[in-house]
């Protein structure tokens, strides 16, 4: 439910942008609800501060609680300045910003990225807040689409960087949520120069030894100038094709509820699974495994045991990745732990 605004509070700009983003939450309800308590990652570039003046605008209607976190991998020499600037600028808007310093530096992408999701993970239950929102725009999800296309990613890499997922493992109560994906970056950029706001750049992101910042400086303005609004139907395109996949994944979940062997749960009735064509097989076995796993099997291992389990009715085994196996007999198919190998 949207709040009535609160006389009390003051009148903030309202403008086409602030009009798409609030009828973008009012048809995603659960994606920043009223009253709730956000946690803004904050970078001090142009997406991030278009992410902060975009929510205080629509404060007044939503109600949420506001409070930011800016993290300092150590990367750059301009770094640490940068980001005292930040939290003084927030003191002067009346923000609470919590700035978090790496150490030791991380050494990767990874490493940096498992040290940012920890940091939030944990200034969320401090505060505590219920959702984590980043800026991420239809330009982030477009260029992680187009990347995740040239690398040969299956369907599930073509539907990345969705609107909302849980922060992870460790802190599945916490939201991380993207409500700036009806944006492009043009947009955010224009917002900050109508607003006169502080931007901070990041020198890195003009190392075009980088791919991302490669595809950022040459493909994508090829692709926005032959067709004007590529990033956001791109993105578009991806948020429909997420939506597709949660509906397989359902159909998915009962298909394999059919193919399990009776009396024994967790197994697969091989003959039954053999029956149907070779790309099902691959599927359903693709999200049956992965379901033990937690990863995908990858391509080659499915197309190997598809091949295998349409050889006859011998019984046999295929190694996986992390020491998992999956046996088969003449009649069932199951996976065996690497605790239960060495058990």
């Amino acid at each position: 439910m949207i709040l009535p605004p609160d006389p009390s509070q003051p009148r903030r700009p309202w403008g086409s942008d602030q009009a798409r983003l609030h009828r973008h939450l009012l048809r995603h309800p659960c994606l920043l609800p009223a009253g709730e308590s956000l946690l803004l990652a904050v970078s001090g570039g142009q997406d991030s501060m278009a992410l902060i003046t975009l929510l205080r605008d629509l404060q007044p209607l939503h109600h949420w609680r506001l409070q930011l976190w800016h993290g300092d991998h150590g990367w750059r020499p301009d770094a640490a300045r940068q980001a005292e600037e930040l939290l003084q600028w927030a003191r002067s808007q009346g923000l609470a910003l919590r700035l978090d310093r790496a150490d030791p530096v991380p050494l990767s992408e990874a490493e940096a990225r498992n040290w940012r999701y920890g940091c939030l993970a944990e200034a969320a239950l401090q505060w505590p807040c219920t959702h984590v929102v980043t800026g991420h725009t239809a330009s982030d999800r477009a260029e992680t689409i187009l990347l995740n296309l040239a690398r040969g990613s299956h369907l599930r890499g073509l539907a990345s960087l969705g609107a909302s997922r849980p922060l992870g493992p460790k802190a599945d109560a916490l939201r991380l949520v993207r409500p700036l994906l009806v944006f492009d970056r043009a947009d955010t950029g224009r917002l900050c120069r109508e607003r006169s706001l502080p931007v901070w750049e990041d020198s890195s992101n003009a190392d075009l030894r980088f791919a991302r910042n490669r595809l950022r400086a040459e493909v994508m303005p090829v692709l926005e100038d032959l067709h004007p609004g590529a990033s956001r139907r791109i993105s578009a395109q991806a948020e429909r094709l997420e939506q597709q996949l949660e509906a397989e994944t359902e159909l998915l979940e009962l298909a394999l509820g059919a193919l399990e062997a009776e009396g024994a749960p967790g197994r697969l009735q091989r003959k039954r699974l053999a029956s149907l064509a070779p790309a099902s097989q691959r599927r359903l076995l693709q999200h049956w495994l992965h379901r033990h796993l937690g990863s995908d099997p990858g391509a080659r291992s499915l197309e190997t045991l598809v091949t295998r389990l349409g050889q006859g009715g011998d019984p046999g085994r295929l190694d996986l990745a992390g020491g998992w196996q999956l046996h088969w007999d003449r009649s069932t198919l199951w996976v065996r732990t690497p605790d239960a190998l060495h058990g």
